[in-house]
C-alpha cells in the first residue's frame, strides 16, 4: 500500500549581484563565493553566469521552518556581499544590463552547456525560483504532475517580475520565460502516463548520450533528477521573502488538494496543453491584470476571483499544512501588485519626477535592493 505523501518543501532561489554604487550588474568575487560557502555550506552555489548566485532551503517540514532557513540564506549573501560593495537582488531580468557583457562561469557544467546550447545559452540573464514538494511513489508524482500543470500559469502570474530587458520595457510581465523558452526540453510538460513511461522517454535521450541525465530537462514542472520531489520551476524569482513563502504554500497545498481528491476517487480535469498555454501566455503578458480562462465556465474570471476559489480549495490543506497565513498574501500580492507592477510605479514616479530614462532605471534597481533587504 502506498504510504501518504510527506509534501516537505524546499525552496531554491537565484540572484542577481549588483554594484551599490552604479546598480550596474557585478561578478561574484572568488572571496564571496568563499565566505558564503563556508558559512552555508551546500546550500549556496555559483550559477551559470558570474553575476549570478544559488541558494536553496534543506528540506522542511512547514512553510515556517522554510521561511526561517531561507531568510537565513538571504541575509547571508546580503551580508557577505555588502562587504564587497555589492548587493542581492531577487529579480528575473535585470532592468538595463547588456547581456552579451556577462562571461559565464569557469566550471564544466557550464562550459558544457556554454558548448551544447552555443547562443541561446549566452542570452541566459534571467533568474528564477524553484519549489520542491516531497512525493515519494514515482508513479504519483507523474500522477500529480500531469493534473498540476493546469496551476502553473497561475503561479507565473502571481510571481512575475521582469518587464525590463536590456533598459527596454517590454510590454510583458515575465520576460524570463521568453528566454528561457528558447532552451531545449523546456515549457509545458507532456502528459504521461506513469513513471515507467516518463523513465523510457527521457532514457532515448540519456542512451543517445544527448542528456547525461534528467537535470538536462528543464519542464515548468518536473520530478526532480535529484530528489524524490515534484519540483515547479515556473516562477520568476521575486524581490519580497513574505511573496516567495505564498507562492511557495501555493504550490505545496495545491499539490495535497489534488492527492486528496485522488482519494476520494476525484480528480482534477486535464484540459490540453493548447488551452493551459494560453493561459501561460496570459500570464507572461499580463500577470494578474487580465485575468484567466477558467475552461470549465468557459469565460476569463478576474484574478481576485481566482485566487479566492482557490483559497476556498485549499482551505483544509492548508490548515494540515500550517500554512494558512501563507496561502492568504496571495491576498497582499493582489493589492500592491507583482514585483513587475512594483518595478513599473518606481519607474513611473522617477520619470515624472525629471529623471531620465538611465536614472528612473537605477532607480528601479534601489527599490529592488531595498525590497531584498526589507525582511532580513
Amino acid at each position: 500500500m502506498t504510504s501518504d505523501p510527506e509534501f516537505t518543501i524546499g525552496i531554491e532561489e537565484e540572484y542577481l549581484l549588483v554594484d551599490r554604487d552604479s546598480f550596474k550588474l557585478a561578478d561574484a568575487t572568488e572571496g564571496l563565493i568563499a565566505e558564503c560557502l563556508n558559512e552555508l555550506e551546500g546550500q549556496v552555489s555559483p550559477e551559470f553566469l558570474r553575476c549570478q548566485i544559488e541558494v536553496g532551503t534543506r528540506v522542511c517540514q512547514t512553510i515556517g521552518e522554510a521561511r526561517e532557513d531561507l531568510k537565513r540564506l538571504r541575509a547571508c549573501v546580503a551580508r557577505h556581499a555588502r562587504a564587497h560593495g555589492l548587493a542581492p537582488i531577487a529579480v528575473s531580468c535585470h532592468p538595463f544590463a547588456d547581456w552579451k557583457q556577462q562571461p559565464h562561469t569557469d566550471k564544466e557544467r557550464y562550459n558544457d552547456l556554454q558548448r551544447d546550447l552555443a547562443g541561446v545559452a549566452r542570452r541566459m540573464l534571467i533568474c528564477g525560483m524553484h519549489v520542491h514538494v516531497g512525493i515519494a511513489d514515482q508513479d504519483q508524482r507523474i500522477d500529480l504532475m500531469n493534473q498540476f500543470a493546469y496551476f502553473l500559469p497561475h503561479l507565473l502570474a502571481l510571481s512575475c517580475s521582469s518587464p525590463y530587458w536590456q533598459g527596454e520595457d517590454t510590454g510583458l510581465s515575465s520576460y524570463r520565460l521568453t528566454i528561457f523558452d528558447n532552451l531545449p526540453r523546456t515549457g509545458q510538460p507532456p502528459r504521461m502516463s506513469s513513471w515507467a513511461e516518463y523513465e523510457r522517454s527521457v532514457n532515448v535521450l540519456i542512451d543517445l548520450g544527448i542528456i547525461e541525465d534528467t537535470s538536462k530537462i528543464w519542464w515548468d514542472l518536473r520530478p526532480s533528477s535529484r530528489f524524490p520531489t515534484l519540483e515547479s520551476r515556473i516562477c520568476d524569482v521575486t524581490p519580497r521573502l513574505e511573496h516567495t513563502l505564498t507562492l511557495a504554500a501555493l504550490t505545496q497545498a495545491s499539490m495535497r488538494l489534488l492527492w486528496r481528491l485522488a482519494k476520494k476517487n476525484q480528480r482534477w480535469r486535464i484540459y490540453d496543453s493548447f488551452l493551459v498555454g494560453e493561459n501561460r501566455w496570459r500570464a507572461l503578458r499580463y500577470g494578474t491584470t487580465e485575468g484567466m480562462i477558467d475552461f470549465g465556465e468557459r469565460r476569463i474570471l478576474p484574478f481576485q476571483e481566482i485566487a479566492d476559489q482557490w483559497l476556498e480549495l485549499i482551505g483544509e490543506d492548508a490548515g494540515i499544512l500550517r500554512s494558512v497565513a501563507e496561502v492568504e498574501r496571495v491576498q497582499d500580492i493582489l493589492k500592491d501588485g507583482t514585483s513587475t507592477q512594483r518595478q513599473r510605479r518606481v519607474y513611473d514616479e522617477a520619470a515624472a519626477s525629471g529623471l531620465d530614462h538611465e536614472d528612473a532605471l537605477r532607480k528601479v534597481v534601489a527599490h529592488l535592493i531595498d525590497e531584498f533587504e526589507a525582511d532580513l
